[in-house]
C-alpha cells in the first residue's frame, strides 16, 4: 500500500473514546491537498487510523443542515 501523507490542520472534536481509539472530526489535508472535514477512528499513540469519510465544506454544510432537522423527541 502506498504511503499516505496527512496533516491534521484543525482538531474539531472527539466524538467518542474506546480503549486507545478515538472517533474524531478534524480538518485534514491528505497528500498535500486542501484540507477537508474528516470523520474517522484514530490511534495516535501507534500512528494508526481506520477507514473514515471526508467531506468538502459544502458537504459538511449539507450534513449540518440535515442533522439540525432531525427530531430527537
Amino acid at each position: 500500500m502506498a504511503n499516505i501523507k496527512y496533516d491534521i490542520v484543525e482538531k474539531i472534536a472527539i466524538l467518542s473514546e474506546r480503549s486507545e481509539w478515538t472517533k474524531e472530526i478534524n480538518k485534514v489535508s491528505w497528500n498535500n491537498r486542501p484540507a477537508k472535514y474528516d470523520i474517522r477512528d484514530w490511534n495516535h499513540e501507534e500512528g494508526k487510523m481506520r477507514k473514515g469519510v471526508t467531506l468538502t465544506d459544502e458537504e459538511c454544510e449539507q450534513l449540518k443542515t440535515a442533522l439540525n432537522n432531525i427530531d430527537t423527541d
